[in-house]
């Protein structure tokens, strides 16, 4: 069976490698593979995009074990999420907020059958001693009723869609930004449409407008060479990005998480 991870953990302590081990006694035969382990420390919407971005990639029946857990020892649940032919195992923080949102068909299961944990359970360390041997536990044929009790009233995130006022104006936000500096919004091919691209939609982020949507981040505008120049473009996780080439959009707009991005048409009004 395969079994990913994804935590905040770093590779600098022992964390990732207990989870493996405590995966392997339980399973010994699992496939462990590492979706990344440098998710900002505590970063739950961090953790979620990216967990979005890695998992409509690997085969049915695969388990994602996920760990950004600031809750951890807390009244926060363990849950086991299955979504998409495939199974989440983690904390009940809306670390799998983005799966519930595209997986519409799912169940959540609150991990409470303790016989399944290991022998001695940290207050500090559920990524160890809760999650890596339910993860095993699954591997191995447990089915999901086995390891918890169905619930309903699990933590969700913020929807993904972009906000409409009465009159139909639509503002979008930046929900990540990557390594390069590249600000992925939440908008998508539904809200701003070829249609609207090619009549000469453009965005507006701090006051700065992007007016150009490339292809791919080396393409060239005509006209125009210079290589810091902002421009949208959309990215592998089927949203739109705003970028800069060789520099980095975020600097460029001074922009963080969370910031407006309003979508306007080459009419002058906000969609």
């Amino acid at each position: 069976m395969l079994i990913t991870l994804l935590t905040d953990f770093g590779i600098a302590d022992y964390f990732v490698g207990a989870m493996k081990g405590a995966i392997l006694s339980v399973s010994p035969r699992s496939q462990i593979l590492d979706i990344t382990h440098e998710i900002p420390p505590q970063d739950i919407r961090a953790g979620a995009f990216t967990l979005l971005g890695a998992y409509p990639y690997f085969p049915a029946r695969t388990i994602h074990v996920a760990v950004v857990d600031p809750g951890v020892g807390s009244s926060r649940r363990p849950i086991l999420v299955a979504a998409g032919g495939q199974f989440f195992v983690g904390p009940d923080n809306g670390l799998f907020g983005y799966v519930y949102e595209r997986e519409t068909e799912h169940r959540v299961y609150h991990l409470n059958r303790e016989q399944f944990f290991h022998s001695s359970v940290s207050t500090t360390f559920h990524g160890r001693d809760v999650f890596a041997p339910v993860a095993g536990a699954l591997a191995e044929g447990k089915s999901a009723a086995e390891l918890g009790q169905e619930i309903k009233d699990y933590v969700r995130l913020a929807k993904l869609s972009p906000r409409r006022d009465a009159v139909g104006s639509m503002s979008g936000e930046i929900i990540h930004i990557d390594r390069f500096g590249n600000c992925i919004t939440n908008l998508s091919t539904e809200d701003v449409t070829p249609e609207m691209i090619e009549s000469g939609a453009r965005l507006v982020v701090n006051g700065r407008e992007i007016k150009t949507f490339r292809r791919f981040y080396a393409e060239e505008d005509e006209g125009n060479g210079a290589s810091a120049e902002l421009f949208a473009i959309w990215g592998s996780a089927g949203l739109l990005e705003i970028a800069a080439r060789d520099s980095s959009a975020a600097h460029e707009l001074s922009a963080s998480r969370g910031q407006t991005v309003r979508v306007i048409q080459s009419s002058g009004h906000e969609e």
